[in-house]
């Protein structure tokens, strides 16, 4: 791409990433194409401790850490403690991804519920965005944060919804993030939903190293194949690349806060760093 964009919402851990070596080299790759920042993304506990360290290796990469709602059958006292430890890290950037699965079948709906509504409150205690995986439960979703009040910034990411969703949530004021399933040919609600977010609440993503963007559906993904999914965007919005890459670029940085991440402290050492641990 001829401008840098961001990729809001990857799991570099998942995308085979070990230690320090492994995210710069991720990293390196990703910005040789043009993606010159990530957020990193927890799922569970040992995901979330993982993703806090490598926000601390690299300056590219920022963290976003929350239980995952298909890891919700249990949440213990403890393990919320430590969430909220972790999300209070200066380089982790939202509280994510939680939100409602009722596509899987791994947890309780109400344990998902009791547990989305407690990181919607720590959000708002630590006045950071939330990031929303919302999969086949869009009206369960906006109920929970039209009843316990959203924090200021919102970003439902991998946005799945249809054109009357998306302008339930633009109306809100709430962030959609794109990622590769907007390419795919099945997607044609999906990309009238994309054709009607203002710049200023889109962003780009990859979701790596899941939804892989068309033409290479069903390979790996990782932060460098986010080009595509900028270009399957351009193509429904009808502007250029460009353009979708640098407004997803300062939506990233303005909900964020990327330009005002304490830096990281040293540049690691090779091999620095452990691997993810359960």
């Amino acid at each position: 791409m001829g401008v840098p964009t961001v990729d809001g919402h990857t799991h570099l851990d998942a995308c085979g990433c070990v230690d320090a070596a492994d995210v710069v080299a991720a990293l390196d790759r990703a910005c040789a194409v043009g993606v010159t920042r990530v957020v990193t993304v927890a799922d569970d506990l040992a995901s979330a401790r993982w993703v806090v360290e490598a926000a601390h290796w690299d300056d590219r990469v920022a963290a976003a850490v929350a239980l995952h709602p298909t890891r919700t059958a249990s949440f213990t006292e403890a393990d919320r403690a430590e969430i909220e430890r972790l999300a209070a890290d200066p380089r982790v950037v939202a509280v994510g991804e939680t939100g409602l699965d009722h596509y899987w079948d791994h947890s309780p709906w109400d344990a998902q519920e009791r547990a989305f509504r407690w990181h919607i409150d720590l959000a708002k205690r630590l006045g950071k965005p939330l990031m929303v995986h919302d999969r086949d439960a869009h009206d369960a979703v906006l109920r929970v944060l039209d009843e316990e009040g959203a924090p200021a910034a919102v970003v439902f990411h991998c946005f799945s919804g249809d054109a009357a969703m998306a302008r339930t949530c633009v109306d809100a004021g709430y962030m959609l993030s794109f990622a590769g399933p907007v390419t795919f040919k099945n997607a044609a609600g999906l990309r009238e939903a994309a054709a009607l977010v203002p710049d200023g609440q889109l962003l780009v993503e990859t979701d790596a190293p899941f939804l892989t963007p068309h033409p290479h559906r069903g390979r790996a993904n990782e932060p460098y194949c986010l080009p595509w999914t900028v270009r399957g965007l351009a193509h429904v919005r009808g502007v250029s690349a460009e353009r979708v890459a640098d407004s997803a670029r300062r939506t990233a940085e303005a909900v964020f806060g990327l330009e005002a991440l304490p830096p990281v402290a040293e540049a690691p050492s090779p091999g620095a760093g452990a691997a993810r641990s359960t």
